[in-house]
C-alpha cells in the first residue's frame, strides 16, 4: 500500500513532503515488531501514526488499545497498564486484568508517554525487554506479546535531564522514531485542510461551506497556529457557525485568531530576555533602547557645547560621541539613511547657534505610539500599500500590521 492509498484510507489530509515521510516509516515499521516513538506538538495527529502501524501489521485482527498516560492518576496507572489482584489495595475487591494482559498479541499505543511516573516506567521497560509483567499485590511473573507504540509532546532529552524520564527506557522506545511536522512547517496543508473542515461543518450544520479571499489565505498560512490541525479545526468551526457571510476576508478571519502566540519573529531582538516576548514587547523594547541612545547622545553634545565650548569639529576627536552617533545611525530606517548622512559632516556653529541646535532636539517627539505609526507609513509607502512586503519589511507578522492599520487609522 503506497502513501497515497494509506491517506485515503486513514482520512489523512495533505501533500507535505514531511508528512509523506512519517507516513512511509510507518507503513515500514509496521511490518515488524520494533518498538515506535512518535514525536511531535500538541495536535499534530499524533493518534493516526499508531492505528497505521497497528492496521498495516500481523497484529491488525488482535486488540488495539490506546492509553492516554497523562489522564489515569498517578496511584492508579500501575493497576490500570498491568492489573492488581483481589485485595492489593482499599477499594480493589477483585481480581483485574491489565491492558497489557488484555492486549496480547495486539498493539498498545501510550500516549503522553512522558507522564509516566518514573516506578511505571521501570515496570514498563521490563515488559518491552523481556515480555513479563507483575500484577500489584501479586509476585506471579505474567508474559505478553505485546507491540508498544509511543507519543509525546514533550522533548525527551530534557526530561531526561530532569530526572523525569529514564534514558533507558527512551533508547529502549525510540527504536524507530516518527516525527510529525507542525502545521507551520507544512504551509502548503493549512488551506487544504481549513476546506476540509469547512466543507465537514457545513455538511453537519447544513449551510454553504465558508470561503477565504486571498488576502484571508494568506493570513491563515502565516499564523503560527501553535495548537496545530486542532487548532486550525476550531477556527473553521467557529467561523462556519458565527459568521453569516460566507465570504470572508481577513479582517474577518483576525477575530478568530487570538493575540497570543502570534510570534513568529524570534530573530527581532536577540537580548537575554525571555524568548516569549510578543511582537508589541519586542517592539517597544527596540524603541526604548533608540530612545536611550538619544538620550545619551543629547546629553553628550549639551556636556560637551555647555562646559567646552567645544563646536562638532571636536566631533572625530571625541570616541564616546562617534560611537553613539554610529549606534543612532545603526538603528535608523536604510531608506532614510542616504537623506542623513549630513549628520555625519561637522560643522563650525556659533556657540548660539549650538545651543538652539540642542533645544531643538530636545524637542524631538518620543512617543512610541508616533514612532510605530510613522514606521508602517513608510514601510507601506515603500512598497506601494502591499502589506506582506512591509509586514516583512518591520519585522512583524500581517496579522500584527492588519491590526496596527485600524489601531493608527492608517489609510493605504
Amino acid at each position: 500500500m503506497n502513501t497515497q492509498q494509506i491517506k485515503q484510507r486513514f482520512g489523512i489530509i495533505g501533500t507535505s513532503p514531511l508528512l509523506d515521510r512519517a507516513i512511509d516509516i510507518a507503513a515500514q515499521v509496521a511490518l515488524t515488531d520494533l518498538s515506535v516513538l512518535i514525536t511531535g506538538e500538541s495536535g499534530v495527529g499524533k493518534e493516526i501514526m499508531p492505528q497505521i502501524i497497528h492496521q498495516l501489521s500481523a497484529r491488525k485482527h488482535n486488540k488495539y488499545i490506546a492509553v492516554n498516560c497523562g489522564a489515569i492518576p498517578e496511584g492508579t496507572i500501575d493497576s490500570e497498564l498491568f492489573g492488581h489482584e483481589k485485595g492489593a489495595f482499599t477499594g480493589a475487591h477483585e481480581a483485574r486484568k491489565g491492558y497489557f494482559e488484555v492486549a496480547d498479541g495486539g498493539t498498545i499505543f501510550l500516549d503522553e508517554i512522558a507522564e509516566l511516573p518514573i516506578q511505571t516506567q521501570v515496570r514498563l521497560l521490563r515488559v518491552l525487554e523481556t515480555g513479563e509483567f507483575i500484577k500489584v499485590g501479586s509476585s506471579k511473573v505474567l508474559k505478553t506479546n505485546i507491540r508498544v507504540v509511543a507519543a509525546t509532546n514533550v522533548t525527551i532529552p530534557e526530561a531526561i535531564r530532569k530526572g523525569k524520564f529514564r534514558e533507558d527506557l527512551f533508547y529502549r522506545l525510540n527504536t524507530v522514531p516518527i516525527h510529525l511536522p507542525s502545521l507551520r512547517d507544512r504551509k502548503e496543508d493549512i488551506h487544504i485542510l481549513f476546506r476540509k473542515f469547512a466543507s465537514d461543518f457545513a455538511n453537519k450544520y447544513r449551510m454553504p461551506p465558508v470561503k477565504l479571499n486571498a488576502e484571508a489565505v494568506s493570513l491563515l498560512e502565516n499564523f503560527r497556529w501553535t495548537g496545530n490541525v486542532r487548532q486550525l479545526k476550531n477556527v473553521a468551526e467557529q467561523v462556519s457557525v458565527i459568521e453569516s457571510s460566507r465570504d470572508i476576508t481577513a479582517e474577518i478571519l483576525l477575530n478568530y485568531l487570538p493575540e497570543v502566540n502570534t510570534n513568529s519573529l524570534p530573530t527581532l531582538y536577540k537580548g537575554g530576555e525571555s524568548s516569549d516576548l510578543s511582537e508589541r514587547d519586542i517592539l517597544y523594547k527596540v524603541l526604548f533602547d533608540l530612545k536611550g541612545d538619544v538620550t545619551e547622545l543629547k546629553h553628550i553634545v549639551l556636556d560637551l557645547i555647555k562646559n567646552n565650548g567645544a563646536a562638532f569639529s571636536d566631533f572625530e576627536n571625541n570616541p564616546t560621541l562617534v560611537r553613539s552617533f554610529k549606534k543612532l545611525y545603526d538603528n535608523e530606517p536604510q531608506q532614510e539613511k542616504e537623506e542623513e548622512t549630513q549628520i555625519y559632516k561637522p560643522q563650525i556653529l556659533s556657540k548660539k547657534e549650538q545651543l538652539n541646535e540642542v533645544e531643538v532636539v530636545m524637542e524631538e517627539s518620543l512617543s512610541l505610539a508616533d514612532k510605530e505609526r510613522e514606521m508602517i507609513i513608510k514601510a507601506l509607502d515603500k512598497y506601494q500599500g502591499k502589506r506582506k512586503k512591509a509586514a516583512e519589511e518591520l519585522g512583524i507578522s500581517e496579522r500584527t500590521l492588519y491590526r496596527k492599520i485600524k489601531e493608527y487609522s492608517i489609510e493605504d
